[in-house]
């Protein structure tokens, strides 16, 4: 079996960070059945640092889920609307809003959804907040909208963590951004590699595993404060953690007893405890998502496949049976879905499976290092063409494609942040 990690770095405080690139998003794919939407410029948007309704149209039409009807006026939340000449040019909803500096240096966006074919509102929403984070507040509107009109909740407003390297300037960069790539902020710097990063699910944390101290040590670190702790330093290797559901909890691959096997700690290091048991190589693991399951790669078999155990160890059942190939288990939010990378036809691709019936389906070519989006809806993936690794996005269903790109450096390892709060 090939060796799955290699690790990492030194910190540099998150606040107050930037990068000099952003990511680039390029729209390779739509979707069937796209909802035909106008989304009009919202008044007196240019009092504020970004153009609202801009952003929200981008949101919108990434998402390969809508249709982008050409707005060509400015509509505010307060304006009068005639449904039947926004249904005749095609509309089955519009988007209206403005946007006001208020006496204390804040921006206030006011938006209302509209739905032209039952000529009634159907959601608005008065937000608040400074000007650095005025395209959070255009993110949340475009989730509000995916969600009042797909019923499933929007991912515009999260957050993405990836690794960004320069291998020949020995520059390896733990990158965080918004989900439309922009907003690059660096959490961590190093000139070791970097690998892993895994987010808590709360979002205000990172863990990742740190080759600095000349042997790979797991880390945990705040992205609020900067500040990190060592959570497991054992002998040997220490790799890939990833969490709980609950936040309480890391699982881990540790080769502390001779071989990698799977464990479980707390958070703040105690209760160290090992819960795969075979005599290959178990890594790469990650709990179901209601906690009770971890999923994980083992080459008990004679080759790497995906396993399932209880989350307390016991009696781990194979997953994958197709191909001789198949690392990187991740699993949907929703508990549903289970995507991998698979080598087949002698490349890597990306598949996912539903976990109830079984069927398989190919979603990507050229792909590794598996992340869902927190609404289960898509999930981002490295990729490499053009002698550079950048990032994907597909869908669960394959048909919307997006490449995420920069002008500098490979960024792989991605990790796609959870619901913020």
């Amino acid at each position: 079996m090939k060796k799955l990690h290699t690790l990492l770095f030194s910190v540099t405080l998150l606040a107050g960070v930037s990068a000099q690139a952003q990511l680039r998003v390029e729209i390779a794919g739509v979707g069937n059945n796209q909802i035909p939407i106008a989304v009009a410029a919202f008044a007196d948007e240019g009092v504020a640092p970004a153009q609202v309704s801009a952003i929200i149209r981008a949101d919108l039409e990434r998402s390969g889920v809508f249709k982008i009807i050409d707005g060509g006026s400015t509509l505010s939340e307060t304006s009068s609307i005639d449904y039947g000449s926004w249904k005749s040019r095609g509309a089955d909803a519009l988007v209206v809003g403005s946007v006001q500096k208020l006496a204390d240096g804040r921006f206030e966006v006011r938006y209302k959804l509209h739905d032209t074919i039952k000529t009634s509102q159907l959601s608005s929403l008065n937000q608040a907040a400074q000007a650095k984070y005025t395209r959070l507040s255009a993110h949340k509107i475009a989730d509000d909208i995916y969600e009042k009109l797909t019923g499933s909740r929007g991912a515009f407003a999260t957050r993405v963590a990836y690794v960004n390297e320069n291998r020949g300037a020995r520059d390896y960069r733990l990158e965080i951004a918004d989900a439309d790539g922009e907003g690059v902020q660096v959490a961590v710097r190093s000139n070791e590699p970097i690998i892993s990063p895994a987010w808590s699910p709360d979002g205000t944390k990172v863990a990742y595993v740190s080759f600095e101290k000349r042997k790979p040590i797991i880390y945990v670190q705040d992205l609020v404060t900067g500040g990190r702790k060592i959570v497991v330093n054992e002998k040997g290797s220490n790799s890939a953690p990833s969490w709980s559901p609950d936040g309480t909890r890391l699982t881990m691959a540790l080769s502390k007893d001779g071989h990698t096997q799977v464990y479980v700690v707390g958070i703040d290091g105690s209760g160290l405890r090992r819960v795969s048991n075979s005599n290959g190589i178990d890594t790469e693991p990650q709990f179901s998502a209601d906690g009770q399951t971890i999923y994980f790669t083992s080459d008990r078999s004679g080759g790497p496949q995906i396993y399932k155990m209880p989350a307390s160890g016991g009696n781990a059942q194979r997953v994958t049976f197709n191909g001789s190939y198949n690392i990187s288990p991740r699993v949907s939010s929703d508990g549903k879905t289970l995507a991998w990378v698979s080598q087949r036809d002698g490349g890597y691709s990306l598949y996912a499976m539903d976990l109830a019936s079984g069927q398989e389906l190919r979603l990507a070519d050229a792909a590794t290092e598996p992340s869902f989006s927190p609404n289960g809806k898509y999930i981002m993936y490295a990729t490499k063409g053009g002698g550079r690794t950048s990032l994907a996005v597909v869908s669960v269903d394959g048909r919307v494609k997006q490449r995420l790109t920069t002008q500098a450096g490979n960024i792989r390892e991605p990790n796609w942040g959870p619901f913020m709060k």
